[in-house]
């Protein structure tokens, strides 16, 4: 009897053994091995981002399945402590453990900082770059206007728009200040390539001033296919000695904050005021797009010195060699103008 007793209780204890064994191995194999969520999301932890609000994203963005396997995987491998900020690419297919251990040694996946559009200002390009990236705006805008900090990119607060290309630049999320500019930098001189400082000499123009040259062209269309008539022109006054008299340079001077330029405001007192001096002004007065430094590499070849918005306000403008010629196209949208103007337009 005894011994049939004691055979029970090491039966018990067998059974007990084998589900908690049971119980282990399904944990273990439920955290590490199944797929816990339900949706791509891309979740962003920040330096002060505490553990329950990644939980708490990873539920709602991600759908976890089993959020106590989460809860798991982060105490086994003390998440809370560990994590390190970054944009994080959470897949369906991931498993509690995996995106505990994604967070804890920073396994990030680089995105994307698009710069497009007009820039024309340090404080929209700061901007531009803080609403994509870690960093903020206040040190982007620092940055831009150190002058230590930019010459060692070879560049100066003035002439800083010449380094930054519109483009996609793939990178952590988390990179710093200074790895953005690293980047801006290695695209910038592989930008400038052998072919393009071939073209650039060709044109008798360093790469500082092609940039300088497009940016002019950047502010007077946002046509296309019209940057390599625009440089065009500027090209044929520049090389007759003209003054290039561009009225985005008068802009600039004034911040872009005229409405309308005047008269009045092409008397400036500025090395920016093309209308007062001939030759190129000091630095770019905007961030060109590639497309303009290269249609000042590559200009059209014409004989036109003149040009003024087109009466269609489609955008275009009309070119002209001669004064005589220039003041007709310029009388023809002054009509349009004030047609328009009547209309209510």
């Amino acid at each position: 009897m005894k011994a049939k007793k004691t055979g029970v209780i090491i039966g018990l204890i067998l059974l007990l053994i084998v589900a908690a064994g049971g119980y282990v191995g399904g944990v273990y194999y439920i955290d590490n091995k199944c797929p816990n969520f339900t949706e791509d999301y891309v979740l962003y932890v920040y330096p002060d981002t505490d553990v329950e609000e990644v939980l708490d994203s990873l539920q709602a963005g991600a759908g976890a399945i089993r959020v106590g396997s989460l809860q798991r995987s982060f105490a086994k491998l003390e998440t809370g402590l560990k994590m390190k900020p970054g944009r994080y690419e959470i897949e369906p297919s991931f498993t509690s453990i995996y995106v505990a251990r994604m967070l804890n040694f920073g396994w990030q996946t680089p995105g994307n900082l698009t710069l497009s559009g007009t820039m024309r200002t340090k404080g929209r390009i700061a901007k531009k770059i803080s609403v994509q990236m870690m960093v903020d705006s206040a040190s982007v805008a620092s940055a831009l206007d150190s002058a230590e900090f930019l010459a060692s990119y070879g560049f100066t607060p003035e002439n800083v728009f010449a380094l930054i290309l519109p483009d996609t630049y793939q990178m952590y999320w988390t990179a710093s200040v200074k790895e953005i500019f690293d980047r801006f930098k290695k695209e910038y001189d592989a930008f400038w390539n052998q072919d393009r400082l071939d073209k650039a000499r060709k044109q008798k123009l360093t790469p500082m001033q092609v940039s300088v040259m497009a940016s002019i062209v950047s502010g007077e269309t946002l046509k296309t296919f019209e940057y390599p008539v625009i440089a065009g022109v500027y090209l044929n006054r520049y090389r007759k000695g003209m003054k290039l008299q561009a009225d985005p340079t008068i802009a600039f001077c004034y911040d872009y904050k005229l409405d309308r330029i005047l008269k009045k405001h092409l008397k400036v007192e500025s090395p920016y005021n093309t209308y007062k001096y001939a030759g190129l002004p000091p630095a770019p007065i905007n961030v060109p797009p590639k497309a303009c430094i290269d249609a000042v590499l590559d200009p059209e070849k014409h004989s036109y010195i003149y040009f003024c918005a087109s009466p269609d306000f489609d955008g275009t403008h009309r070119f002209a060699v001669g004064y005589n010629d220039h003041l007709k196209n310029a009388r023809a949208f002054q009509r349009a103008l004030t047609a328009r103007r009547k209309a209510g337009k």
